[in-house]
């Protein structure tokens, strides 16, 4: 299998892109995949490059060298540098027993490599030194303690494979993760993010769409769940140009039939994931939930609710500062669902709770002036549409027929977002929990944020240079078991005691050097290794470490 350079004309242009050929497990043969998509020809020598052709071919060579040399050569030899800091993510995977059941695929793939090890020993690369693959393979690999018997190739093969299957593997995690440890079902958090890729053209599954970082890149979306006490249980990705909404209820319904789960589960999400179809979803199943509602988008009955002040109760800190002030409701309320391809209204009793955020209110109102003084210096240097970016929203472009018109500042739309900084609804089904509870339960989103911090800053799961469907899939699904394995540790091992942070960095930096017959322990003391030392009663703070001594860390059983 190897690289070459495709050429495509198209209205008169000649357009570059180095495909790669593959075995497919589809075709059971070989199959062709875009690996970097390039401009045209006539592009490149506007750029200043006389021949584009044979200038991105000693690319292609390039990479079918390194291709070849990665090949030749098996991960086998011991570093003498080791990241040891990962051997607590291989306890509670021996604990999980995954390998017996990642072993069945071997009965129906004719694999050429131990599908377990090379699935273990990327979560545990991911988890010391997130980079490339191709720096992992050649520089990451090697230094961990147990050598692993893999080609680059092969990695890239079991990569896509993991990939096509990634929901598999997902379930095979959280029932084992129920069965070992435990998992709270009766709330669910649910929300998504989208990561980006450093791409020119969109293809079927990295599609443009709306960005979680304001990026004009080609995307693609995940959805993260997490069960009552913060461990992840369900995960699903799709194109970057599809709405968030139905992924929720597709995850929560694997779930469910993936794991029996019977009883009345509270979805919990933010306003993104708010529509008529999610909570009729909900309440179809016999479930309940806690949605997030903008108050701007109500019924201008309801937004007169909303500014009454009469009923606001205060909640204070210890030093008597206000937090927030909330007031409730149940009532009936109208919902247009689709039923059967036609639009039904269906009549809901909902609690509906109000706060006031002084604080989120001030950071509101600083935001909505921020982007009206950008809004108004576009304006007057006559700046394109497309530069005013989300300060738009503050700027007429059209006249009240829709035609275009002389733009001018929107002054009825910043008045209005002004009148409701700080103010939040929540909506849910659950007209028996106290106002206090409701909120509480909300507010603990921050949980799945967390999550997707972890995967976005301590596992670098962004950008994402994979080419392959499958292989971003794969990519994906070994961040998700690496947050699956740090949240178990975080919360089931170590009773939420240490934050994240600190466990991130003793797994990233536990190291030892080979000196001349012993490893040597340069790491740098914390309070976190000297407790896991007294809690283990392994020798985590020792300078002198022996061969046994560094085995022993990697046979220790939580």
């Amino acid at each position: 299998m190897a690289y070459y350079l495709k050429k495509t004309k198209l209205k008169g242009r000649t357009y570059l892109s180095i495909d790669e050929s593959f075995y497919s497990h589809d075709k059971k043969g070989t199959a062709h995949k875009c690996f970097k998509s390039l401009e045209s020809v006539e592009t490149w020598k506007e750029k200043g490059i006389e021949d584009p052709i044979a200038h991105f071919q000693k690319e292609v060579d390039a990479l079918n060298q390194e291709r070849a040399a990665a090949g030749v050569r098996k991960i086998s030899d011991k570093s003498p540098n080791l990241y040891m800091g990962y051997f607590p993510f291989k306890s509670i995977l021996d604990k999980l027993h995954i390998k017996k059941y990642v072993d069945y695929f071997k009965l129906t793939n004719n694999f050429e490599y131990d599908l377990y090890e090379l699935l273990s020993s990327l979560v545990y690369a991911r988890a010391v030194n997130p980079c490339s693959k191709r720096k992992t393979f050649h520089e990451v690999l090697p230094e961990l303690y147990e050598s692993v018997n893999y080609s680059y190739d092969q990695l890239m093969d079991g990569l896509s494979f993991l990939g096509n299957d990634y929901e598999k593997f997902v379930e095979i995690f959280t029932v084992q993760t129920n069965k070992v440890f435990g998992l709270d079902f009766s709330k669910s958090y649910f929300d998504c993010t989208n990561f980006y890729f450093e791409i020119d053209r969109e293809d079927d599954f990295r599609r443009k769409g709306p960005s979680k970082e304001n990026r004009k890149d080609p995307i693609v979306g995940l959805g993260l769940l997490l069960d009552h006490n913060q461990i992840p249980i369900g995960m699903k990705m799709y194109p970057g140009n599809e709405s968030e909404k139905p992924v929720l209820r597709d995850v929560i319904d694997r779930l469910k039939i993936q794991n029996n789960v019977t009883g009345k589960t509270i979805h919990v999400a933010d306003k993104g994931l708010n529509c008529a179809q999610n909570i009729a979803f909900s309440k179809k199943n016999g479930d309940g939930y806690i949605f997030s509602k903008s108050v701007k988008g109500l019924p201008e009955t309801e937004k007169k609710w909303v500014l009454l002040d009469n009923e606001l109760k205060e909640v204070k800190d210890k030093k008597g500062r206000i937090l927030y002030l909330y007031k409730s409701c149940v009532d009936e309320f109208p919902y247009t669902v689709d039923y059967e391809g036609k639009d039904v209204t269906i009549k809901l009793t909902e609690k509906r709770l109000l706060t006031y955020n002084p604080d989120l209110a001030a950071k509101n109102r600083y935001e909505i002036n921020r982007m009206v003084e950008k809004a108004k210096s576009l304006t007057m240097s006559q700046a394109k549409r497309n530069d005013y970016g989300e300060s738009g929203k503050y700027v007429k472009f059209t006249d009240g027929k829709g035609k275009k018109a002389e733009v001018s500042i929107n002054q009825d739309a910043i008045d209005k977002d002004l009148k409701y900084a700080g103010y939040n609804l929540l909506v849910t089904s659950e007209t028996g929990m106290t106002d206090l509870d409701i909120y509480n339960t909300y507010h603990n989103l921050w949980r799945i944020e967390e999550s997707f911090k972890i995967m976005k800053s301590d596992l670098d799961a962004r950008p994402v240079f994979a080419q392959k469907e499958d292989t971003i899939k794969g990519h994906f699904l070994i961040c998700y078991i690496a947050v699956l394995l740090e949240r178990i540790f975080q919360f089931k091992v170590l009773e939420n005691k240490y934050s994240t942070s600190a466990i991130f960095s003793f797994i990233k930096g536990f190291k030892a050097t080979k000196a001349e017959t012993k490893y040597i322990n340069t790491t740098t003391s914390t309070d976190f290794i000297n407790s896991l030392s007294v809690m283990t009663k392994l020798p985590l703070t020792n300078y002198f470490l022996s061969e046994t001594q560094i085995k022993s860390f990697f046979n220790y059983k939580f």
